[in-house]
């Protein structure tokens, strides 16, 4: 067996643990506000996150990947494939490593800004520090800051609507039949915005972005028309108004829940098997191009990978997103919802790399912000910002380590 061959078997089982790791964590903190606001039982996110991943990643997943993830390094600068191939190896197992070691600890961190990490400590130490894109680098850094903030600030406001329009009005009931056509319209421009431009099978469709604006526009109206006309059904009369306006929200949030689960599998599961596909082009062709296609069966097991995650480890980035930052219920969990896939959706049409991690845990501490200081608990918040900022340089650092013992034992 020659070192292609060995190299390629290693990264696909690597590929398989960063895509395991995909499940167990992003997937899972994504799902972690529907099941806080118990929407859905953590059974019942598994099963929706599993089999709908596995969808996304196989029917909706991009068949052709850019090879080196975020334009981080110029692999053309490292002239020896060889070098490249270890090197890629060493960045996903370094990735699949530290998302490892977050999911364990019950924390939620980027894995992508754990790929990002990992390939530009191979990258600086490959090809010096002039291979290394700092601008991009920059761009990764500034979406620490600004995906959370966002999100926060979203989601506040949408709860506060929410509260000032619906939940403090005497008759609850008459408030939530005028303002939740309108959230049910927007929600479904958001989801279907965000479909079009986010996802590979939307982007497939080469709509322009007047054109993706105005069959929003068009499919807002008849939603909102539908919305009013049969909003009686969705919210009958009974005393126990509170009640019966959080049943409301509770299956708008089911509706969103299924959304990120799909667009999830089509979008994140590139980060488990780019590295991959390009190791597989490496073994096969012995030259790296700037995109690769990706065989079915590479997807299949990154759809299967993301599918064992989330149902083996996935409770515990969903019981401290969900439940230990704040109270969340179905009105919360829905500004949450609603924070974060806007801020994913503006934050990508602009080109930052931005985390749905990020955003989503920023829209909780939001809603919880919404009602005061003392709902957050600013404890758990703290441990998870710390790994969000050490999430790079740890990625970085292992990496290297990994691949100058390789290249040491290989090459």
């Amino acid at each position: 067996m020659d070192m292609y061959t060995v190299f390629l078997v290693l990264s696909v089982v690597a590929g398989f643990m960063m895509a395991f790791n995909l499940g167990a964590n992003d997937v899972a903190n994504s799902m972690a506000s529907a099941v806080g606001a118990k929407a859905i039982t953590c059974k019942q996110a598994v099963l929706i996150a599993g089999v709908l991943n596995f969808v996304g990643a196989v029917f909706l997943g991009s068949h052709v990947t850019k090879t080196i993830s975020k334009g981080i390094i110029n692999p053309e600068m490292i002239t020896d494939h060889r070098l490249l191939m270890v090197g890629m190896f060493a960045a996903l197992l370094s990735a699949a490593l530290w998302v490892l070691v977050a999911t364990l600890t019950a924390l939620p961190v980027s894995s992508t800004h754990s790929i990002v990490g990992s390939i530009l400590g191979f990258g600086f130490v490959a090809g010096g520090p002039e291979v290394v894109n700092w601008a991009n680098l920059g761009f990764v850094v500034l979406s620490w800051i600004i995906s959370p903030l966002f999100g926060a600030g979203i989601a506040y406001l949408v709860f506060w609507q929410i509260r000032r329009f619906i939940l403090f009005k005497t008759d609850m009931i008459r408030a939530a039949r005028k303002w939740a056509p309108f959230w049910i319209a927007v929600t479904v421009v958001l989801v279907m915005l965000s479909f079009l431009f986010k996802t590979p099978f939307g982007k497939g469709l080469h709509l322009s972005g007047l054109g993706a604006i105005a069959l929003s526009a068009g499919v807002c109206a008849v939603v909102w028309g539908c919305a009013r006309m049969f909003i009686n059904r969705i919210i009958p009369d009974v005393d126990e108004q509170p009640e019966a306006v959080e049943g409301l929200f509770r299956s708008m949030q089911i509706g969103t829940s299924c959304y990120v689960a799909i667009s999830q599998g089509a979008n994140d599961v590139a980060n488990a098997i780019g590295p991959v596909a390009a190791i597989y082009m490496i073994a096969r062709d012995h030259q790296m191009l700037a995109s690769a296609e990706v065989p079915l069966w590479l997807l299949i097991m990154g759809g299967i990978g993301i599918a064992v995650g989330i149902a083996m480890l996935g409770h515990k980035v969903m019981d401290t997103v969900g439940e230990k930052i704040t109270q969340l219920t179905n009105t919360r969990g829905f500004a949450v919802d609603f924070g974060a896939a806007t801020t994913v959706l503006m934050a990508s049409n602009l080109g930052m790399p931005v985390s749905t991690t990020h955003a989503a845990v920023g829209s909780i501490v939001g809603v919880g912000l919404a009602r005061g200081f003392g709902a957050v608990d600013f404890r758990v918040l703290f441990k998870i910002v710390i790994y969000w900022v050490l999430t790079v340089p740890i990625a970085a650092f292992s990496s290297i380590v990994i691949f100058q013992l390789l290249r040491w034992a290989t090459l």
